[in-house]
Protein backbone atom coordinates (compact mmCIF):
# COMPACT_ATOMS: atom_id res chain seq x y z
CA UNK A 1 0.00 0.00 0.00
CA UNK A 2 1.18 3.20 -0.77
CA UNK A 3 0.83 4.75 2.42
CA UNK A 4 1.09 9.21 2.94
CA UNK A 5 4.77 9.85 2.17
CA UNK A 6 7.15 12.97 2.26
CA UNK A 7 4.87 14.44 -1.09
CA UNK A 8 3.62 17.26 1.13
CA UNK A 9 4.25 17.04 4.72
CA UNK A 10 7.45 16.32 6.74
CA UNK A 11 8.10 17.31 10.54
CA UNK A 12 10.87 18.18 12.68
CA UNK A 13 12.08 15.71 15.01
CA UNK A 14 12.52 16.78 18.91
CA UNK A 15 10.69 17.56 21.49
CA UNK A 16 7.67 18.62 19.42
CA UNK A 17 7.34 15.53 17.59
CA UNK A 18 8.56 12.18 18.82
CA UNK A 19 10.97 12.47 21.52
CA UNK A 20 11.78 8.37 20.76
CA UNK A 21 14.19 9.03 17.85
CA UNK A 22 16.88 10.99 16.71
CA UNK A 23 17.04 15.01 16.77
CA UNK A 24 17.94 15.64 13.29
CA UNK A 25 17.70 19.33 12.14
CA UNK A 26 17.56 20.76 15.70
CA UNK A 27 19.44 23.11 16.84
CA UNK A 28 22.98 22.60 17.96
CA UNK A 29 22.81 25.44 20.39
CA UNK A 30 22.92 24.25 24.74
CA UNK A 31 19.46 24.17 26.09
CA UNK A 32 18.47 27.76 27.92
CA UNK A 33 19.30 25.98 31.39
CA UNK A 34 22.35 24.01 30.58
CA UNK A 35 25.41 25.36 32.22
CA UNK A 36 27.47 26.77 29.39
CA UNK A 37 31.27 25.71 28.87
CA UNK A 38 32.12 29.49 30.32
CA UNK A 39 30.35 28.86 33.59
CA UNK A 40 32.43 25.72 33.88
CA UNK A 41 35.43 27.02 33.63
CA UNK A 42 34.33 29.79 35.60
CA UNK A 43 33.13 27.63 38.77
CA UNK A 44 36.67 25.99 38.41
CA UNK A 45 38.50 28.92 38.27
CA UNK A 46 36.53 30.33 41.56
CA UNK A 47 37.22 26.96 42.81
CA UNK A 48 41.07 27.01 42.50
CA UNK A 49 41.17 30.85 43.86
CA UNK A 50 39.30 29.44 47.08
CA UNK A 51 41.38 26.43 47.40
CA UNK A 52 44.49 28.91 47.23
CA UNK A 53 43.27 31.39 49.13
CA UNK A 54 42.11 28.53 52.05
CA UNK A 55 45.65 27.38 52.01
CA UNK A 56 46.97 30.76 52.16
CA UNK A 57 45.42 31.62 55.44
CA UNK A 58 45.80 28.39 57.04
CA UNK A 59 49.80 29.01 56.33
CA UNK A 60 49.55 32.76 57.37
CA UNK A 61 48.12 31.20 60.17
CA UNK A 62 50.50 28.36 61.56
CA UNK A 63 53.16 31.04 60.61
CA UNK A 64 51.62 33.47 63.09
CA UNK A 65 51.63 31.03 66.18
CA UNK A 66 55.19 30.56 65.50
CA UNK A 67 55.82 34.21 65.03
CA UNK A 68 53.85 34.94 67.85
CA UNK A 69 55.53 32.67 70.38
CA UNK A 70 58.98 33.59 69.29
CA UNK A 71 57.89 37.58 69.86
CA UNK A 72 56.65 36.95 73.56
CA UNK A 73 59.74 35.04 74.08
CA UNK A 74 61.74 37.59 72.74
CA UNK A 75 60.34 40.65 74.43
CA UNK A 76 60.57 38.33 77.79
CA UNK A 77 64.19 37.43 77.33
CA UNK A 78 64.80 41.25 76.90
CA UNK A 79 62.68 42.21 79.74
CA UNK A 80 64.90 39.59 82.13
CA UNK A 81 67.82 40.72 81.10
CA UNK A 82 67.49 43.94 81.78
CA UNK A 83 65.31 43.91 84.70
CA UNK A 84 68.68 41.17 85.76
CA UNK A 85 70.93 44.20 85.71
CA UNK A 86 68.05 47.37 86.97
CA UNK A 87 67.57 45.45 89.95
CA UNK A 88 70.82 45.26 90.90
CA UNK A 89 71.32 49.24 90.32
CA UNK A 90 67.90 50.84 91.61
CA UNK A 91 65.66 47.89 92.60
CA UNK A 92 63.26 49.96 93.57
CA UNK A 93 62.25 51.42 90.03
CA UNK A 94 62.48 48.58 88.45
CA UNK A 95 58.66 47.52 88.78
CA UNK A 96 58.22 51.10 86.88
CA UNK A 97 60.47 51.10 84.72
CA UNK A 98 60.05 47.66 83.38
CA UNK A 99 56.37 47.65 83.19
CA UNK A 100 54.59 48.85 79.30
CA UNK A 101 51.02 48.57 77.89
CA UNK A 102 51.71 45.16 76.72
CA UNK A 103 54.32 43.57 79.66
CA UNK A 104 53.81 44.28 83.30
CA UNK A 105 56.76 43.42 85.83
CA UNK A 106 56.95 43.22 89.82
CA UNK A 107 59.73 41.98 92.24
CA UNK A 108 58.31 39.88 95.39
CA UNK A 109 59.76 37.88 97.85
CA UNK A 110 57.28 34.84 96.22
CA UNK A 111 56.82 33.59 92.98
CA UNK A 112 53.61 34.61 91.35
CA UNK A 113 54.01 30.64 89.48
CA UNK A 114 55.34 28.32 91.90
CA UNK A 115 58.34 26.45 90.15
CA UNK A 116 56.84 23.15 88.29
CA UNK A 117 56.67 21.22 85.31
CA UNK A 118 55.76 22.81 81.94
CA UNK A 119 54.53 21.36 79.34
CA UNK A 120 53.86 21.80 75.32
CA UNK A 121 54.25 25.06 73.86
CA UNK A 122 55.56 26.68 77.85
CA UNK A 123 58.44 24.73 77.29
CA UNK A 124 59.51 25.56 73.87
CA UNK A 125 58.73 29.31 74.77
CA UNK A 126 61.00 28.98 78.15
CA UNK A 127 63.59 27.56 75.45
CA UNK A 128 63.30 30.66 73.10
CA UNK A 129 64.35 32.63 76.05
CA UNK A 130 67.29 30.80 76.58
CA UNK A 131 68.16 31.19 72.78
CA UNK A 132 67.34 34.86 72.82
CA UNK A 133 69.86 35.24 76.00
CA UNK A 134 71.99 32.46 76.60
CA UNK A 135 72.58 34.21 80.16
CA UNK A 136 69.38 33.17 81.34
CA UNK A 137 70.19 29.28 81.43
CA UNK A 138 70.11 27.57 84.70
CA UNK A 139 68.31 30.42 85.87
CA UNK A 140 65.13 28.85 87.94
CA UNK A 141 61.76 30.67 85.33
CA UNK A 142 58.13 29.20 85.42
CA UNK A 143 55.84 29.86 83.06
CA UNK A 144 51.69 29.68 82.95
CA UNK A 145 49.00 30.52 81.01
CA UNK A 146 45.99 32.58 82.90
CA UNK A 147 42.91 34.26 81.64
CA UNK A 148 43.11 38.02 81.26
CA UNK A 149 41.01 41.34 82.02
CA UNK A 150 39.68 41.07 78.49
CA UNK A 151 38.99 37.38 78.49
CA UNK A 152 42.04 36.78 76.47
CA UNK A 153 44.97 34.45 77.53
CA UNK A 154 47.63 36.08 79.47
CA UNK A 155 51.76 34.67 79.78
CA UNK A 156 52.28 34.89 83.16
CA UNK A 157 56.13 33.64 84.61
CA UNK A 158 58.54 33.88 87.15
CA UNK A 159 62.03 34.01 87.48
CA UNK A 160 64.86 33.85 90.30
CA UNK A 161 66.69 37.11 90.83
CA UNK A 162 68.36 36.17 94.10
CA UNK A 163 68.93 37.78 97.20
CA UNK A 164 65.52 36.25 98.19
CA UNK A 165 63.48 37.97 95.01
CA UNK A 166 61.37 37.00 92.36
CA UNK A 167 60.39 39.06 89.45
CA UNK A 168 57.19 38.32 88.19
CA UNK A 169 55.82 39.60 85.00
CA UNK A 170 52.58 38.94 83.03
CA UNK A 171 53.06 39.25 79.09
CA UNK A 172 49.20 40.05 77.70
CA UNK A 173 47.53 38.46 75.58
CA UNK A 174 49.73 35.83 74.19
CA UNK A 175 46.81 34.30 71.91
CA UNK A 176 46.60 37.38 70.41
CA UNK A 177 45.70 37.31 66.14
CA UNK A 178 47.76 38.44 64.20
CA UNK A 179 50.07 41.28 63.90
CA UNK A 180 51.94 39.88 60.55
CA UNK A 181 49.08 37.42 59.54
CA UNK A 182 46.59 39.93 59.41
CA UNK A 183 48.18 42.35 56.56
CA UNK A 184 49.51 39.13 54.97
CA UNK A 185 45.88 37.79 54.50
CA UNK A 186 44.17 40.63 53.51
CA UNK A 187 46.83 41.28 50.95
CA UNK A 188 46.52 37.48 49.56
CA UNK A 189 42.58 38.01 49.54
CA UNK A 190 43.00 41.21 47.38
CA UNK A 191 45.07 40.01 45.51
CA UNK A 192 43.48 36.74 44.59
CA UNK A 193 39.94 39.18 44.22
CA UNK A 194 41.88 40.99 41.44
CA UNK A 195 43.30 38.19 39.91
CA UNK A 196 39.78 36.15 39.94
CA UNK A 197 37.98 39.60 38.31
CA UNK A 198 41.01 39.94 35.58
CA UNK A 199 40.77 36.04 34.93
CA UNK A 200 37.22 36.54 34.77
CA UNK A 201 37.28 39.08 32.40
CA UNK A 202 39.84 37.28 30.51
CA UNK A 203 37.70 34.29 30.20
CA UNK A 204 34.66 36.21 28.87
CA UNK A 205 36.84 37.55 26.02
CA UNK A 206 37.84 34.58 25.13
CA UNK A 207 34.26 33.05 25.67
CA UNK A 208 32.92 35.41 22.84
CA UNK A 209 34.23 34.23 19.87
CA UNK A 210 33.62 30.92 20.87
CA UNK A 211 30.02 32.18 21.27
CA UNK A 212 30.04 33.72 17.89
CA UNK A 213 31.20 30.22 16.22
CA UNK A 214 28.46 28.86 18.04
CA UNK A 215 25.85 30.58 16.94
CA UNK A 216 27.62 30.85 13.28
CA UNK A 217 27.12 27.06 13.38
CA UNK A 218 23.52 27.05 14.54
CA UNK A 219 22.58 29.29 11.22
CA UNK A 220 24.65 26.81 9.07
CA UNK A 221 22.86 23.93 10.41
CA UNK A 222 19.53 26.11 9.08
CA UNK A 223 21.03 26.51 5.69
CA UNK A 224 22.30 30.30 5.93
CA UNK A 225 25.81 31.69 5.12
CA UNK A 226 27.23 33.59 7.28
CA UNK A 227 30.34 35.39 7.24
CA UNK A 228 32.38 34.80 10.63
CA UNK A 229 34.72 36.85 12.07
CA UNK A 230 38.01 35.18 12.45
CA UNK A 231 39.65 36.99 15.67
CA UNK A 232 40.48 35.15 19.09
CA UNK A 233 43.43 33.09 20.24
CA UNK A 234 44.74 31.22 16.72
CA UNK A 235 42.93 27.97 17.51
CA UNK A 236 39.39 29.91 17.17
CA UNK A 237 40.61 31.81 14.53
CA UNK A 238 41.80 28.50 12.72
CA UNK A 239 38.01 27.03 13.49
CA UNK A 240 36.62 30.17 12.00
CA UNK A 241 38.53 30.66 8.73
CA UNK A 242 38.12 26.29 8.67
CA UNK A 243 33.99 27.38 8.83
CA UNK A 244 34.09 29.95 6.12
CA UNK A 245 36.13 28.01 3.61
CA UNK A 246 33.58 25.29 4.43
CA UNK A 247 30.47 27.14 3.89
CA UNK A 248 32.19 28.40 1.19
CA UNK A 249 32.43 24.94 -0.56
CA UNK A 250 28.92 23.99 0.33
CA UNK A 251 27.51 26.98 -1.01
CA UNK A 252 29.05 26.11 -4.02
CA UNK A 253 28.37 22.30 -3.73
CA UNK A 254 24.93 23.55 -3.66
CA UNK A 255 24.78 26.31 -6.29
CA UNK A 256 26.25 23.55 -9.04
CA UNK A 257 23.44 20.76 -7.71
CA UNK A 258 20.96 23.44 -8.28
CA UNK A 259 22.46 24.39 -11.88
CA UNK A 260 22.67 20.80 -12.64
CA UNK A 261 18.81 19.56 -11.88
CA UNK A 262 17.79 22.96 -13.51
CA UNK A 263 19.62 22.26 -16.79
CA UNK A 264 18.79 19.05 -16.51
CA UNK A 265 15.12 20.20 -16.26
CA UNK A 266 14.86 22.75 -18.95
CA UNK A 267 16.26 19.91 -21.36
CA UNK A 268 13.58 17.61 -20.48
CA UNK A 269 11.04 20.00 -21.46
CA UNK A 270 12.06 19.60 -25.37
CA UNK A 271 11.62 16.07 -25.62
CA UNK A 272 8.53 15.90 -23.51
CA UNK A 273 6.94 18.81 -25.78
CA UNK A 274 7.85 16.58 -28.37
CA UNK A 275 6.41 14.04 -26.89
CA UNK A 276 3.09 16.05 -26.09
CA UNK A 277 2.80 16.65 -30.18
CA UNK A 278 3.36 13.14 -30.94
CA UNK A 279 0.75 11.48 -28.41
CA UNK A 280 -1.60 14.39 -30.05
CA UNK A 281 -1.35 12.83 -33.64
CA UNK A 282 -1.95 9.11 -31.97
CA UNK A 283 -5.16 8.26 -33.87
CA UNK A 284 -6.11 5.83 -30.81
CA UNK A 285 -7.67 8.04 -28.30
CA UNK A 286 -7.36 6.27 -25.18
CA UNK A 287 -3.83 5.80 -26.11
CA UNK A 288 -3.30 9.39 -26.68
CA UNK A 289 -4.46 10.49 -23.43
CA UNK A 290 -2.36 7.81 -21.45
CA UNK A 291 0.70 9.69 -22.79
CA UNK A 292 -0.39 12.72 -22.29
CA UNK A 293 -1.49 12.29 -18.91
CA UNK A 294 2.04 10.97 -18.43
CA UNK A 295 3.66 13.66 -20.08
CA UNK A 296 1.79 15.94 -17.75
CA UNK A 297 2.98 13.90 -14.69
CA UNK A 298 6.49 14.40 -15.88
CA UNK A 299 5.99 18.31 -16.10
CA UNK A 300 4.06 18.71 -12.72
CA UNK A 301 7.01 16.61 -11.15
CA UNK A 302 10.14 18.86 -13.51
CA UNK A 303 8.04 21.62 -11.65
CA UNK A 304 8.05 20.34 -8.43
CA UNK A 305 11.95 19.76 -8.38
CA UNK A 306 12.40 23.43 -9.60
CA UNK A 307 10.20 24.31 -6.46
CA UNK A 308 12.12 22.26 -4.73
CA UNK A 309 15.63 23.59 -5.70
CA UNK A 310 14.38 27.45 -5.53
CA UNK A 311 13.70 27.42 -1.76
CA UNK A 312 17.37 26.20 -1.41
CA UNK A 313 18.91 29.44 -1.80
CA UNK A 314 15.40 31.57 -1.02
CA UNK A 315 16.36 35.17 0.52
CA UNK A 316 12.99 36.96 2.48
CA UNK A 317 12.60 39.66 4.01
CA UNK A 318 10.44 40.11 6.82
CA UNK A 319 6.81 41.95 7.25
CA UNK A 320 4.27 42.25 9.38
CA UNK A 321 1.43 40.01 8.47
CA UNK A 322 -2.75 39.87 9.36
CA UNK A 323 -2.64 35.84 9.78
CA UNK A 324 -5.98 35.17 9.31
CA UNK A 325 -6.43 36.99 6.35
CA UNK A 326 -2.73 35.44 5.47
CA UNK A 327 -4.08 31.91 5.87
CA UNK A 328 -7.65 32.64 3.76
CA UNK A 329 -5.38 33.69 1.05
CA UNK A 330 -2.86 30.62 0.68
CA UNK A 331 -5.44 28.36 1.21
CA UNK A 332 -8.00 29.35 -1.25
CA UNK A 333 -7.11 27.06 -4.01
CA UNK A 334 -8.36 24.38 -1.94
CA UNK A 335 -11.93 25.49 -1.97
CA UNK A 336 -14.27 24.14 0.51
CA UNK A 337 -11.96 21.14 1.24
CA UNK A 338 -10.13 23.23 3.87
CA UNK A 339 -12.13 24.64 6.84
CA UNK A 340 -10.37 27.33 8.78
CA UNK A 341 -10.89 27.13 12.58
CA UNK A 342 -9.17 30.08 13.86
CA UNK A 343 -11.00 32.72 14.88
CA UNK A 344 -8.51 34.96 16.50
CA UNK A 345 -6.15 36.90 13.92
CA UNK A 346 -2.72 37.85 15.31
CA UNK A 347 -0.34 40.45 13.33
CA UNK A 348 2.92 39.07 13.50
CA UNK A 349 6.46 39.74 11.80
CA UNK A 350 7.70 37.13 9.89
CA UNK A 351 8.72 35.67 6.09
CA UNK A 352 5.41 35.64 4.08
CA UNK A 353 6.20 34.48 1.54
CA UNK A 354 8.32 31.23 2.80
CA UNK A 355 5.70 30.55 5.67
CA UNK A 356 3.01 30.71 2.74
CA UNK A 357 4.71 28.03 0.71
CA UNK A 358 5.25 25.84 3.56
CA UNK A 359 1.48 26.18 4.58
CA UNK A 360 0.34 25.46 0.93
CA UNK A 361 3.02 22.09 0.80
CA UNK A 362 0.94 21.10 4.21
CA UNK A 363 -2.23 21.68 3.13
CA UNK A 364 -1.84 20.16 -0.53
CA UNK A 365 -0.51 16.60 1.48
CA UNK A 366 -3.50 16.90 3.83
CA UNK A 367 -6.26 17.30 1.10
CA UNK A 368 -4.47 14.90 -0.92
CA UNK A 369 -4.28 11.75 1.98
CA UNK A 370 -7.66 12.98 3.14
CA UNK A 371 -11.27 14.48 2.62
CA UNK A 372 -11.34 17.35 4.53
CA UNK A 373 -8.86 19.68 6.26
CA UNK A 374 -8.57 22.36 9.21
CA UNK A 375 -6.53 25.33 9.91
CA UNK A 376 -6.14 26.12 13.12
CA UNK A 377 -3.87 29.39 14.56
CA UNK A 378 -2.88 28.84 18.37
CA UNK A 379 -0.53 30.08 20.88
CA UNK A 380 2.53 27.49 22.16
CA UNK A 381 3.92 27.54 25.47
CA UNK A 382 6.73 30.06 24.98
CA UNK A 383 3.75 32.68 23.69
CA UNK A 384 4.69 32.08 20.07
CA UNK A 385 2.40 31.42 17.38
CA UNK A 386 1.63 28.35 15.22
CA UNK A 387 -0.86 27.15 12.38
CA UNK A 388 -1.97 23.57 13.13
CA UNK A 389 -3.29 21.80 10.05
CA UNK A 390 -4.99 18.79 10.44
CA UNK A 391 -6.62 15.81 8.30
CA UNK A 392 -8.71 13.01 8.33
CA UNK A 393 -6.66 10.91 6.20
CA UNK A 394 -4.94 7.22 7.49
CA UNK A 395 -1.88 9.16 9.08
CA UNK A 396 1.78 8.30 9.43
CA UNK A 397 2.92 5.89 11.94
CA UNK A 398 5.48 8.06 14.66
CA UNK A 399 8.32 5.78 13.63
CA UNK A 400 8.41 7.51 9.72
CA UNK A 401 8.14 10.73 11.30
CA UNK A 402 11.99 11.19 11.26
CA UNK A 403 12.31 9.49 7.69
CA UNK A 404 9.59 11.53 5.65
CA UNK A 405 11.97 14.66 5.93
CA UNK A 406 14.06 13.23 2.91
CA UNK A 407 13.19 13.97 -0.28
CA UNK A 408 11.53 11.32 -2.53
CA UNK A 409 10.89 9.59 0.36
CA UNK A 410 7.36 7.21 0.02
CA UNK A 411 6.22 5.07 2.60
CA UNK A 412 5.54 2.09 0.44
CA UNK A 413 8.60 -0.06 -0.42
CA UNK A 414 8.06 -0.38 -3.62
CA UNK A 415 7.61 3.37 -4.68
CA UNK A 416 4.62 2.52 -6.42
CA UNK A 417 3.51 5.57 -8.69
CA UNK A 418 -0.07 5.52 -8.35
CA UNK A 419 0.05 8.57 -5.84
CA UNK A 420 0.75 12.13 -6.68
CA UNK A 421 3.55 14.00 -5.96
CA UNK A 422 7.60 13.33 -6.20
CA UNK A 423 8.15 13.03 -2.43
CA UNK A 424 9.12 17.16 -2.41
CA UNK A 425 6.26 18.98 -0.15
CA UNK A 426 6.99 17.86 3.35
CA UNK A 427 10.74 18.12 2.96
CA UNK A 428 10.49 21.52 1.21
CA UNK A 429 8.34 22.71 3.84
CA UNK A 430 10.71 21.48 6.59
CA UNK A 431 13.71 23.10 4.71
CA UNK A 432 11.53 26.70 4.53
CA UNK A 433 10.64 26.59 8.82
CA UNK A 434 14.33 25.79 9.79
CA UNK A 435 15.75 28.29 7.51
CA UNK A 436 13.82 30.72 8.80
CA UNK A 437 13.76 29.30 12.42
CA UNK A 438 10.66 28.12 13.06
CA UNK A 439 9.14 24.40 12.96
CA UNK A 440 7.30 21.74 12.02
CA UNK A 441 6.06 19.12 14.15
CA UNK A 442 3.29 15.86 13.52
CA UNK A 443 1.22 14.19 16.04
CA UNK A 444 -1.78 12.20 15.30
CA UNK A 445 -4.91 13.92 14.42
CA UNK A 446 -8.22 13.92 16.32
CA UNK A 447 -9.76 12.06 13.80
CA UNK A 448 -7.06 9.38 13.36
CA UNK A 449 -4.93 10.97 10.82
CA UNK A 450 -1.75 13.79 10.63
CA UNK A 451 -2.02 17.23 12.62
CA UNK A 452 1.45 19.56 11.52
CA UNK A 453 2.17 22.30 13.61
CA UNK A 454 3.94 24.86 12.15
CA UNK A 455 5.59 27.15 14.44
CA UNK A 456 5.57 30.74 12.66
CA UNK A 457 8.99 32.00 11.98
CA UNK A 458 10.14 35.16 13.96
CA UNK A 459 13.14 37.30 12.84
CA UNK A 460 15.55 37.92 15.08
CA UNK A 461 15.14 41.17 16.87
Amino acid sequence: MTFRGADENEGLPGPETNPGHSTRGASILSHPHTPRFVAYVAVVFVALVAVQLTASLLFYQAIDRKTLKDDHARRIAELLVVSDRLHAITPEQLSDAMSTRYLHADVTSVPAIAPGAMNGDLEEIARQIVLWEPSLAGRSLSLARVTGQNGGEDLVGSIWLGEGNWLNFRSIDIASMWPIASRAIVTTFVTSVVLLAIGLRMLLLLARPLRRLTAAADLIGHGREVAIREEGPRDLRDLAHAMNLMQGRIARLLRDQTKSFEAISHDLRTPLARQKVAAELVEDEELSKLLLANVDEMEALLASLQQFLRVQHMVATPETVDLLPFIHGVVAPFADRVEIRARSSPEIRTYPEPLALAIAAVTQNAVQYGTHASVDIEPDENGQWAIVIEDDGPGIPPEYYEDILDPFFRLDEARARNTAGFGLGIPMAHRLMTHFHGAIAFAPSRSGGLSARLRIPVPDA
